[in-house]
């Protein structure tokens, strides 16, 4: 698989034609791994909820997707606009809530 097309600047993937925030550059490979694991598990989970129409593990896996973006830089504060250490605090702590969670 090729990589996505990058904005100018590389803060963004365009994919079919939409903007999307990309992840941060700066996150060890091993985390991005762990990070993209717990997303596609917690996707997993809200697919299911839906079809048993269970709105509080719809909630609890919506949760985790949001962690797990966060942790990614693709939600939560422009990781281009924070320091690497903060950066670095931010997929430590997702990973930390989803490692327990």
């Amino acid at each position: 698989m090729t990589d996505p097309e990058r904005t100018a600047e590389g803060h963004h993937v365009v994919i079919r034609g939409r903007r999307w925030r990309a992840s941060d550059p700066e996150l060890p490979d091993g985390i991005r791994e762990r990070l993209v694991a717990h997303l596609m598990s917690a996707r997993r989970d809200v697919g299911s909820a839906l079809r048993a129409q269970d709105p509080e593990a719809e909630q609890r896996a919506r949760g985790r997707v949001q962690l797990a973006k966060e942790g990614l830089g693709e939600r939560g504060s422009p990781w281009w606009e924070m320091r690497i250490h903060e950066r670095r605090h931010r997929w430590e702590e997702s990973l930390r809530s989803l490692d327990t969670g």
